[in-house]
């Protein structure tokens, strides 16, 4: 195994122990006992995700997704998994950021 190899390794193992990646977790096996509610909350997400990386998206598909969502996302175990969720994807970018910069990565 190559020293970038245990380093990386190393580095997952401290990730897996921080708030963040605890909370994600502990909220995704909550949502995983209700493989009905998983599934909705799978297609949020993906409908999210194709709405945000749309070069057309107007504000009124935005407004209209939000209303579409608003009751869904105030059931609190699709509001804590997504707020866990939230938070460690943060995290994660935070960590790619500071990498590229780093390395001066253009």
């Amino acid at each position: 195994m190559s020293k970038i190899d245990r380093a990386v390794e190393d580095f997952i193992a401290v990730i897996m122990e921080t708030d963040e990646y605890k909370e994600y977790d502990t909220q995704r096996n909550k949502v995983k006992q209700y493989p009905e509610l998983k599934a909705q909350i799978d297609e949020y997400r993906r409908r999210n995700y194709l709405m945000q990386t749309r070069e057309d998206t107007a504000f009124e598909m935005i407004d209209q997704f939000e209303r579409e969502y608003e009751d869904f996302r105030e059931i609190p175990l699709v509001a804590d998994f997504l707020a866990a969720e939230l938070a460690f994807c943060r995290m994660i970018q935070r960590i790619n950021i500071r990498i590229t910069e780093e390395v001066h990565f253009e």
